[in-house]
């Protein structure tokens, strides 16, 4: 009866400590796996994660556009803006009102062409030195403005607009000009602008 009754407690004891009690001998084996997963995946600072080689692909440097600044077509720019400016004042505010597009639109782009061929036939190291006149002329005479050099103190072309009155057509802007090379002698075309038939104000009104 005994020996039932200590196999009994054997169960019991057993049955209540289950779960509690790990047997030393797998702990160790535990340890152990633990231990070589950390040495073959060296330190684990040096784990990567997803988030980790998403940054290293993206390249954050930021870097400030080039932008190239070719001195001559910032002077042709600049002249070309002057250009337009003394145009609008010597037509005045009546005949800038009816030609203003049509001469920015045709006029202005062919005047752009000419100040580029000048600075191209002046030389690199005349770029800084030209200038526009700001004195057009007013009631019904031709000049727009004057392209000259400052650092001479002389005239490289002079831009004029004369109005041509045509039998059974009506009133036009001739837009031309002159330069210094045959002394202002010929005559080269830049474009015409119709005005009506009837005569137009004259400059600057």
């Amino acid at each position: 009866m005994k020996f039932w009754m200590r196999k009994l407690a054997v169960v019991l004891v057993t049955i209540f400590t289950l779960g509690m009690y790990s047997p030393t001998a797998l702990l160790e084996i535990d340890a152990e796996e633990n231990e070589d997963a950390f040495s073959s995946g060296a330190d684990i600072n040096n784990l990567s994660s997803p988030v980790t080689e998403l940054r290293e692909e993206i390249d954050y440097t930021i870097t400030a556009p080039i932008v190239e600044t070719n001195p001559k077509e910032m002077a042709v720019r600049e002249l070309t803006q002057m250009a337009r400016e003394q145009a609008i004042t010597k037509f005045g505010p009546k005949i800038a009102n009816q030609v203003e597009t049509e001469f920015t639109d045709i006029i202005l782009p062919n005047i752009e062409a000419v100040l580029a061929s000048i600075l191209d036939e002046s030389g690199t190291d005349n770029y800084a030195y030209f200038a526009i006149t700001e004195n057009p002329a007013e009631g019904y005479g031709e000049r727009i403005f004057n392209v000259y050099d400052e650092r001479r103190g002389k005239d490289i072309a002079k831009f004029h607009v004369r109005r041509d009155n045509r039998p059974l057509e009506g009133h036009y802007f001739n837009f031309h000009y002159h330069v210094s090379s045959d002394g202002f002698k010929e005559h080269h075309d830049i474009g015409e602008i119709y005005w009506d038939k009837n005569t137009p104000p004259k400059w600057m009104a």
